[in-house]
């Protein structure tokens, strides 16, 4: 399988034996670490490269039109699609923290990335992840106040308390990464300093700490399985609400349409949850970290892809005003 092996470049053979020598003792303090990437594979670099081009070129233009989209039609400037707004934004910004060294990793032979920038690039993965969780628990109150009491929709979800809401998905995101940064930070890195990743998450990092990192990885599974489950939890309630008041509608067409407005939001949220469950609330030690790789794929760089497209696809009034536009430049 090719995920499982790397090959390493002289320079790189050096990296590790400068950074992780140990054989008399000395404790070197790590100043760089080396990133193995998807794979080490040569012949799959430039297929990969491509791939992951095109994901990322996708990526962008999605979710750069969409938020273009929502901010120029009057339309669409509603609760709702300022939520997506935001959850584009995120998407952006999450895709671009690991995309560009990630492609830039398939054409060359050095892999290593700084001390700093490895726990940059990790502050701001935690920073985009949670503020995603957070947005998603937004969205899924949203819909149930849309669905649930429609008369009260306007006076209950008023531009001020959107804002609120967002800025405190924002803010959460930021407590959250700095909070986990800084554990990390605290805790000594004295070699070996290859992380089995194409980013700096936070369980390869705790695997190469030269201390007991078992109470830190404790703290932060409990503290990511809390902000998790609750935000699950909210929207768990929120959907149990939601279908009951479906099912209350006697029309047919009434219950179609009122469950078109949850099917987007729903599809991303599995999407999103079910891959980053599985690499973020195990411990560390409980699972193979080549498996977190792939799953990582699916939620730090084809869920940011696949979100514009979903809602835009799946969204009559996106559709609809993505008519309007083409028509308008057609006719120019």
């Amino acid at each position: 399988m090719p995920f499982l092996s790397a090959r390493f470049s002289p320079s790189s053979r050096l990296d590790v034996l400068t950074y992780s020598d140990l054989a008399e003792g000395n404790s070197t303090v790590v100043s760089q670490f080396i990133l193995l990437g998807l794979t080490g594979e040569p012949e799959l670099q430039t297929p990969l490269f491509i791939v992951f081009s095109v994901i990322y070129f996708i990526t962008m233009l999605g979710n750069v039109g969409l938020i273009t989209l929502i901010m120029t039609s009057p339309q669409l400037h509603t609760p709702m699609y300022f939520f997506l707004c935001n959850l584009s934004v995120v998407d952006l910004c999450y895709s671009s923290v690991f995309s560009p060294r990630l492609l830039i990793g398939f054409l060359l032979d050095n892999k290593t990335i700084s001390y700093s920038a490895c726990f940059t690039q990790h502050f701001f993965f935690l920073v985009s992840v949670t503020t995603e969780v957070f947005l998603l628990a937004v969205m899924a109150y949203d819909r149930y106040v849309a669905i649930c009491n429609p008369l009260l929709y306007i006076i209950s979800m008023p531009k001020s308390f959107c804002m609120k809401l967002v800025a405190g998905s924002y803010l959460g995101g930021i407590l959250n990464s700095l909070i986990q940064t800084c554990c990390l930070l605290s805790l000594p890195f004295c070699g070996p300093n290859i992380i089995n990743h194409y980013f700096c998450d936070t369980n390869p990092l705790l695997k190469l700490t030269c201390s007991d990192g078992h109470l830190n990885e404790l703290l932060l599974v409990t503290f990511n399985g809390t902000i998790s489950m609750t935000v699950l939890l909210i929207i768990i309630i929120s959907y149990v609400y939601i279908l009951i008041s479906i099912l209350s509608i006697r029309s047919a067409r009434g219950r179609h349409k009122a469950f078109s407005t949850c099917a987007s939001h729903l599809l991303t949220v599995t999407l999103f949850y079910v891959p980053a469950g599985l690499s973020h609330m195990q411990p560390g030690s409980k699972y193979s970290l080549d498996i977190e790789k792939i799953t990582a794929v699916f939620y730090t760089l084809l869920v940011p892809m696949l979100n514009p497209l979903i809602y835009s696809l799946r969204n009559k009034d996106v559709k609809d005003r993505l008519r309007r536009v083409h028509l308008i430049c057609s006719n120019r």
